[in-house]
């Protein structure tokens, strides 16, 4: 068996020790590094001299400054996530309108952003303008904008990380690596000579971690310990992992795996949900609510659900205002009171039944691919557990309370009650919560009860793909992980 594993960022020297078994010194080494050097024309670097209180604020007055200071050339700047980067846009835009530039052009560049506007940081400005594409890391590696020659580096990204506390995972801003920052600094040496603008300190440079943090050691191992489990490897405790995790990730993950009955007394997968888990190539709380859809009798729609999830946003995010006017309209067409979930369910369904076209995803603003991809991911699965796992294809004929009570029976950890202060805590760990802008639910009357699958640390702890619960539905489908004092507690 040959594996080539290759990135731009990696630790290379860690893989390599750990791959190279050879055990006496005149062996022939089992692994080793291939570097391929790329050509790049020089690259300065300015650093501030001061820290900077908004980084938002700073990447917008810098872009300015290189417009009206330097020669001619496009600028990319990096910034960690849509919202930030429509901000960004926004006040590049007033100014642009204040002072009649008219030879700028502003463009955005991330995921859910819709197919044609994606496309427009590819093409050449007119003649005389100067492009500015403000951009996630999107970015950094995935794809390269030609003409760009100068790059304003934040200093930040968005990461997922895993908290044992609360065994949770979420979305939090975190100081840039340095070999991501080299990356970033790269983009701006491919056609002459360029600039790097980053947003902080010298000093500040030489403290940032030399490589981003595995995920191995930042993520939840839910999925991982079953797969181990699944290869026969018992003592997961013990294993040879190249970046060892936390011990207390490692015991959170056992205890959720526990409570969601994949692993009995002993730490072995049970029969039939862990081995049925660990066959599932999706988390185990997902996997868990579709095992037991088939028992509920709702396995057509859960399925839906479970692709949807895999993709990012299927809702499109206009830049102008008229046009997230319009989509916000757009989006209501789908929308439920019981949450996210069924709301994504709703917008799958109208997909299909008008024949999965490009011309019902551009009237609904909706994006074409990611759907796209989820009726193929569907399909795959459908197929997996159909034929692999033996799971039965039923359809619960729009039965949405068997829905949500399906929803709860895998994602009952991921549960949360509003508190009498107004903001939502979780009912195990009392974590300050709240319910992300872009839900479903976040103008209606908040619920009284929710379960969520996953959380996004910006300025506050928000939760994403929410759904509306009956607190009694916790006790009766986790008892053994809530007791009636934990959801009484909850309620005062």
């Amino acid at each position: 068996l040959r594996v080539i594993i290759a990135s731009a960022t990696i630790d290379a020297e860690l893989f390599r020790d750990f791959f190279n078994k050879k055990h006496r010194k005149n062996d022939a080494d089992t692994a080793v590094i291939l570097s391929v050097e790329g050509r790049l024309h020089p690259v300065d670097v300015f650093y501030l001299r001061e820290p900077c209180a908004d980084y938002v604020q700073a990447t917008v007055d810098t872009c300015l400054r290189i417009h009206k200071k330097e020669p001619r050339g496009d600028i990319l700047a990096f910034l960690t996530g849509q919202e930030e980067v429509l901000r960004a846009v926004s006040l590049l835009r007033e100014h642009q309108e204040a002072d009649d530039m008219n030879d700028i052009q502003v463009l955005p560049m991330y995921g859910t952003l819709p197919n044609s506007d994606q496309l427009k940081v590819f093409f050449a400005p007119p003649r005389g303008v100067r492009k500015i594409v403000v951009a996630t890391n999107i970015a950094e590696t995935s794809i390269t904008i030609d003409g760009i020659v100068y790059v304003v580096d934040c200093g930040f990204v968005k990461l997922k990380w895993f908290t044992p506390e609360s065994r949770m995972d979420s979305l939090v801003v975190v100081p840039v690596s340095r070999a991501a920052a080299e990356q970033r600094a790269g983009r701006a040496g491919r056609v002459r000579s360029g600039k790097v603008y980053r947003l902080y300190r010298d000093e500040d440079w030489k403290g940032l971690p030399e490589n981003t943090p595995p995920e191995m050691r930042r993520t939840n191992l839910c999925a991982t310990i079953l797969h181990l489990k699944a290869l026969g490897i018992d003592n997961v405790l013990r294993f040879d992992f190249p970046s060892p995790p936390p011990a207390k990730n490692l015991h959170a993950a056992l205890e959720t795996l526990y409570a969601l009955g994949a692993l009995d007394d002993g730490g072995n997968l049970t029969r039939p949900i862990g081995y049925a888990l660990a066959e599932m190539p999706i988390d185990p709380m997902m996997g868990k609510m579709l095992y037991v859809a088939s028992e509920m009798g709702c396995t057509e729609e859960i399925l839906t659900i479970c692709a949807m999830l895999q993709v990012q946003s299927v809702f499109s995010k206009p830049v102008s205002g008229q046009g997230q006017i319009k989509a916000r309209i757009a989006k209501r067409d789908f929308e439920v009171a019981e949450g996210d979930l069924i709301t994504l369910l709703n917008v799958y369904t109208a997909f299909v039944a008008e024949g999965r076209t490009k011309d019902f995803c551009g009237r609904h603003y909706l994006i074409y691919r990611n759907l796209k991809r989820a009726y193929e991911i569907r399909s795959q699965l459908e197929n997996h557990v159909r034929n692999k796992i033996g799971l039965p294809m039923i359809s619960c004929q729009g039965n949405v309370e068997t829905l949500c009570r399906c929803i709860v029976a895998g994602f009952f950890p991921n549960a949360a009650y509003m508190h009498h202060s107004g903001d939502y805590r979780s009912v195990r760990g009392n974590t300050e919560l709240n319910i992300h802008p872009q839900s479903t639910l976040y103008t209606l009357k908040p619920p009284k009860c929710v379960v969520f699958c996953e959380l996004m640390h910006t300025t506050k702890l928000f939760m994403k793909d929410i759904t509306v619960i009956r607190d009694e539905w916790l006790l009766e489908l986790a008892p053994h992980y809530y007791h009636n004092a934990t959801v009484k507690d909850s309620n005062d």
